[in-house]
């Protein structure tokens, strides 16, 4: 749970650090506008994936379910900085789906949490192989980062990906194929 007075210390504590005076017209409310909006985008660290993925639908097919271009927001743990992009899921269920809307939520639940994008992508993968018990699950994420962009190299537009198999996809690279050449329409 996050703990708007701490973080209202803090961040006057900050600011003061950085030479600002917190008692400055435009800074005076600053600190409780940090804590609040600290509340919605960590509000990931207080959820479950279980909670979004647990209610699924039985279906007799076992072909590959993509849902492609789902777009997240996420905080680099060693900077404070965002990263930003696009997730891309395939799954192989085993007699069972989850509405696709569910997928979405499964990534916000990781990416509203201090992150590091080569764990977030595993943390996909890994919920929906425990949750609901997939053959196989396949993770790709594309994002920009500002720790990249705005200091230290300060190349903008450069783009990491990462990529995470499990199940049937880390044995068989023909559905890893078909997954990317889905992902080309």
């Amino acid at each position: 749970m996050i703990d708007h007075e701490k973080v209202e210390q803090a961040v006057r504590l900050l600011l003061e650090g950085i030479g600002e005076d917190v008692n400055r017209e435009g800074l005076i409310d600053t600190p409780d506008r940090i804590a609040r909006m600290y509340e919605e985008i960590y509000g990931g660290m207080e959820e479950d994936a279980a909670t979004h993925l647990s209610r699924t639908f039985t279906v007799d097919s076992s072909e590959m379910v993509v849902e492609k271009d789902i777009t997240f927001y996420s905080t680099c743990e060693h900077h404070l900085l965002p990263f930003y992009g696009k997730v891309h899921i395939g799954y192989i269920p085993d007699g069972k789906v989850v509405g696709l809307s569910k997928l979405a939520r499964t990534v916000e639940v990781f990416a509203r949490r201090l992150q590091l994008q080569e764990q977030l992508t595993g943390q996909i993968a890994d919920a929906l192989m425990e949750h609901m018990q997939a053959k196989g699950a396949i993770v790709m994420i594309e994002a920009e980062h500002m720790c990249m962009t705005m200091r230290g190299i300060k190349k903008p537009g450069s783009q990491t990906v990462t990529l995470a198999r499990r199940g049937v996809f880390e044995t068989d690279p023909a559905l890893e194929e078909r997954f990317f050449r889905m992902l080309e329409r």
